[in-house]
């Protein structure tokens, strides 16, 4: 039974992709790493010896961290978080738990270099509708909480790419894009090993909704006029990408745990 400074991999899962997830450090060493370059969902890596004199950056979060086994590693460096106010624990069984349950993991060279902070910085064109807004909730989500992402004019995002150190997505000729009848969203969801039941479902959705294609999904529709509508209503793109977060967090519960629920009115014991 884990104990009190310790959250179980069911219990991890579960919190995966939501907007209230803890920060997740991994603080495996090199050599471990190395033998295993993939990482949890939004998980960051970071040296155990330097957490003691960086701690207070995680005052007052919730923080899970892993190292292999989940044994003196994480253990010592979460006891540091604790001691400087945040609320740490660690990972059951370590990385190697989240393996053998079948956990989803990332490969690491799959995530773009980040800046001087550690950031992964993205270019896009301006005036976000479907795929432009599904993306960025898929990496802030799932790969990293912190990415900036910039919108700029369609003539312009790769040259902002080359001069401020950006990667471009959803936009013709570059690495993160549509590829035959599958949109962004889909790329970046195989790429990153996202894939599940629940991530298949909402990407069918985004992909009848960013493609024309509204047979693929009876959601598809009720969602592109929703898009369409954030795109009415906000002059400024970060505005409404942050306006639209709420609206994948919900279809993304949705898909993962309620799409076998109906709902009618009244209900059947009000007809009696």
């Amino acid at each position: 039974m884990p104990s009190n400074t310790e959250i179980t991999v069911s219990q991890l899962l579960r919190l995966t992709g939501l907007p209230d997830a803890p920060s997740i450090l991994d603080v495996r060493t090199a050599e471990d790493f190395a033998g295993d370059p993939r990482l949890l969902p939004a998980a960051t890596r970071h040296d155990a010896t330097t957490l003691p004199a960086r701690a207070a950056e995680w005052r007052g979060q919730h923080v899970v961290v892993v190292c292999r086994h989940g044994r003196k590693i994480s253990q010592g460096a979460a006891a540091w978080l604790r001691h400087a106010g945040a609320r740490a624990e660690t990972l059951d069984g370590g990385f190697e738990a989240w393996c053998a349950a079948g956990g989803p993991l990332i490969p690491a060279a799959a995530i773009p270099p980040g800046d001087a902070q550690g950031r992964t910085v993205w270019v896009t064109r301006a005036r976000p509708k479907v795929d432009r807004t599904a993306c960025p909730w898929l990496i802030r989500r799932f790969v990293d909480p912190r990415a900036v992402f910039l919108f700029v004019a369609a003539a312009e995002v790769g040259a902002v790419a080359e001069r401020f150190g950006a990667t471009p997505f959803d936009i013709e000729g570059c690495h993160w894009s549509h590829r035959g009848e599958r949109c962004t969203f889909d790329a970046m969801v195989e790429a990153f090993g996202l894939s599940s039941p629940a991530m298949e479902r909402l990407a069918t959705i985004i992909r009848g909704a960013d493609t024309a294609r509204l047979d693929l999904a009876p959601q598809a529709a009720g969602f592109l006029a929703a898009a369409l509508g954030f795109s009415r209503m906000f002059r400024d793109d970060l505005a409404q990408l942050d306006a639209c977060m709420p609206l994948y967090d919900a279809l993304y519960r949705w898909s993962r745990d309620a799409a076998d629920e109906t709902h009618d009115w009244p209900s059947p014991g009000a007809r009696a």
